[in-house]
């Protein structure tokens, strides 16, 4: 049997640069660490430090508030001359690992909250000074599967650290560990960061930092994205918040109220192994269109995503392969959609003002986790006849949604 070469058996992979392979790695590390604690971080406060339900839902809360400021001062700072991409993502790394030890070392409500709002500052800072590098590190026709690289490390990551921090905490019991691995692979990132990657805001006007966010927030075409885009932020918010509570509680298996906590840890999986697979493949398919049109395509998965939701809770046979199709269409809908808003954003933006652009870009999602759990909440504390209604309603607003995307397609050329 004839084995094909390396370099054809490895073709099919993006053709970019080495920095963005290892700021793709460095971001698998650091997300490793930030799944060890992901699932286990309330049940460690609430079980073990002894915190009420309430005490860590507000300081888990806390992280958004100091993540808005981060980003407001991650997309000047990445902006700008003494700063830059790089410094900028050091000093996020460097906080968000102390932030890692202080809740390693949390003993009770006001550390815990500190832990939080430093992690939030570092994720803040982090965000746009990260995703400004990409752009600045690629071509327009390659941002698409650059950015879906990078959120390919996040995905693996988080995946990875879930299932080691889960197997951690099966063998030993040792939850402070946790933050303490979380906390050392922001110092690996660091380092790789450091060691391997060169400041690539080579720009040579840096406008000064209320300039620059005064000229962004003038742009039409990106207000006319930002209002779209925490649509699909709040989208993916209900993913994560609202849909698996409605599994539990809403959908009628026989002899049960809904799926078991098994079943469902099962279904999550299968949605980030599915995303993980489709990833690339489905950025490289999208680059066939303009940047708006795999947003309004993003938007029409989602719709078709909420309606499977939705006949998972109505439809009177099936309910698991409707949920298991649910998770795969909505997982399908999240990665069209990510590698997709970032090079929108990327292209709108001057050259000296990406990270600011960026950083607005990013505060949507502030917005989305600020309306979305309480909003999807609120709908799975009425009646079975709301609940089952809530994904149809967010299924129609996809509607204005790709209309107002239509507003960001750039003219046709008229034909002479």
């Amino acid at each position: 049997m004839k084995h094909l070469p390396p370099s054809q058996w490895l073709a099919w992979l993006p053709q970019l640069s080495h920095e963005i392979w290892i700021l793709a790695l460095g971001r698998l590390l650091s997300q490793t660490g930030s799944g060890f604690t992901l699932f286990y971080a309330p049940i460690f406060f609430v079980n073990q430090v002894g915190l009420s339900a309430t005490q860590v839902g507000l300081g888990l809360g806390s992280a958004s508030l100091s993540g808005v400021v981060g980003r407001f001062l991650g997309g000047s700072f990445a902006d700008s001359q003494f700063w830059g991409r790089r410094r900028t993502l050091l000093l996020a790394t460097v906080i968000s690992a102390i932030a890692s030890f202080v809740l390693a070392a949390s003993g009770n409500f006001l550390v815990f909250v500190l832990g939080n709002l430093l992690m939030g500052l570092g994720m803040g800072l982090y965000w746009p000074a990260t995703e400004s590098m990409v752009a600045d590190l690629t071509r327009p026709d390659q941002r698409n599967e650059a950015y879906a690289l990078n959120r390919l490390g996040d995905n693996l990551g988080l995946g990875l650290g879930v299932v080691l921090g889960g197997l951690l905490i099966g063998a030993t019991g040792a939850f402070r560990a946790l933050f303490v691995i979380d906390g050392l692979s922001f110092l690996i990132f660091w380092a790789i960061i450091f060691w391997a990657i060169a400041e690539t805001n080579q720009e040579t006007s840096h406008p000064p930092a209320l300039k620059g966010w005064k000229q962004a927030l003038q742009d039409q075409q990106l207000l006319i994205f930002v209002a779209v885009n925490i649509l699909f932020t709040t989208y993916i918010v209900q993913v994560s918040s609202t849909l698996p509570l409605y599994l539990t509680n809403f959908v009628p298996t026989g002899t049960q109220k809904g799926f078991s906590p098994i079943t469902i840890s099962a279904l999550f999986t299968w949605h980030l192994a599915f995303s993980v697979i489709c990833q690339l493949p489905i950025a490289r398919w999208l680059n066939r269109f303009s940047r708006p049109q795999s947003l309004m395509l993003s938007a029409a998965v989602w719709a078709m995503g909420f309606l499977c939701v939705w006949a998972t809770g109505v439809w009177p046979v099936g309910q698991l392969i409707w949920a298991i199709l649910s998770m795969a269409v909505l997982g399908l809908a999240t990665i069209a959609y990510l590698p997709s808003a970032s090079s929108v954003v990327a292209e709108l933006a001057p050259p000296t003002l990406r990270g600011v652009y960026l950083a607005i870009n990013s505060q949507c999602w502030a917005i989305g986790y600020l309306i979305g759990p309480p909003l999807g909440g609120w709908a799975l504390d009425q009646s079975a006849t709301i609940a089952h209604g809530f994904w149809l309603a967010l299924a129609l607003t996809v509607l204005p949604a790709i209309l107002i995307l239509r507003h960001l397609e750039p003219p046709r050329r008229q034909s002479s």
